[in-house]
């Protein structure tokens, strides 16, 4: 792993990491790597897995907290930041994400299977992280997740409607790519997503999704990340996947995320043999924008008791 500048991108990785690239057998995974003062190099490391269309950059003010305690790698997950894109003809399945990390896991960080790691998920990721914790139990020593609860689940009868939804958009495919003059503009764009930013945060997250296309940019995530998935998990289903993770586990709860009108939180929470909750105060992204002490300082004792 070496520091490097983001290819066509023009934007460097933070001063305090370095760049980082996971090999698997049908993908390479990129990400960033923190490293910790030489007295805790010993610790397990924690893993870091960004939400949907995001990127590593996600933890860019979280992880060099936590990595004064442990090594910190944030993963950009397929089809995002600089990891690679699925092959032609394939999707982007929610397993598909969790049977990465699980070879990720085995691949790359072999000692958790004596000496487990800690997993922090946001959003997508910390679905994904909770999928592999509940099936791995003995690999995860402790599990965060970020305004994430279990995963979206949708009626059983749902399941043919939406199935043709993502046959049909599989087949008409994506719009061209749309073209933007700067790096900047991009980002001021994304400040007004579903999941807002301020100008700070986007600035922070945007450059690392970018690359240079003729005089512009255009996002380098896949386009295919916005097709509607095929197959989703009915609500009984992901009660089961939480009622099975057995490690200890953190909720850190946004008082203006995404979850705040989510029926049923309580219900999912009960679930979790071990789960602490945390409220926190700020939106989906609470760990990277605004005030985001709280957050750190609720992982860092859970982690590490500090």
């Amino acid at each position: 792993m070496n520091d490097t500048v983001l290819p066509d991108s023009g934007h460097e990785v933070p001063a305090d990491c370095r760049e980082a690239h996971w090999p698997l057998e049908n993908i390479t995974l990129a990400g960033l790597s923190w490293h910790p003062p030489r007295e805790a190099t010993t610790r397990q490391p924690v893993l870091m897995v960004h939400g949907w269309l995001d990127n590593a950059m996600s933890f860019a003010r979280l992880a060099p907290e936590i990595a004064a305690h442990a090594p910190v790698h944030a993963i950009d997950m397929a089809g995002h930041g600089q990891s690679g894109h699925r092959p032609p003809g394939y999707s982007y399945w929610l397993m598909d994400y969790v049977g990465d990390l699980s070879e990720l896991i085995d691949s790359h960080f072999p000692h958790s299977e004596k000496e487990p790691i800690d997993l922090v998920g946001h959003s997508l990721g910390g679905i994904v992280c909770a999928l592999y914790a509940a099936a791995f139990p003995e690999r995860v020593r402790r599990l965060v997740m970020i305004d994430s609860l279990g995963a979206l689940s949708r009626p059983a009868e749902e399941t043919i409607p939406q199935l043709r939804r993502a046959l049909q958009k599989k087949r008409n495919g994506s719009a061209p790519p749309a073209i933007y003059p700067d790096v900047e503009t991009a980002a001021r764009i994304r400040e007004g997503g579903l999941s807002p930013l301020s100008a700070e945060a986007a600035s922070l997250l945007v450059p690392r999704n970018m690359r240079s296309y003729g005089v512009g940019y255009v996002w380098q995530t896949d386009a295919r990340l916005r097709h509607p998935t095929a197959l989703m998990m009915t609500e009984q289903q992901v009660e089961a996947s939480l009622a099975a993770i057995k490690t200890p586990a953190l909720f850190v709860r946004a008082e203006e995320g995404l979850l705040t009108y989510r029926k049923g939180l309580d219900q999912r929470a009960a679930l979790i043999p071990e789960l602490t909750t945390v409220d926190v105060p700020g939106g989906h992204h609470c760990h990277l924008d605004g005030d985001t002490t709280p957050v750190s300082d609720a992982i860092k004792r859970f982690l590490f008791d500090v």
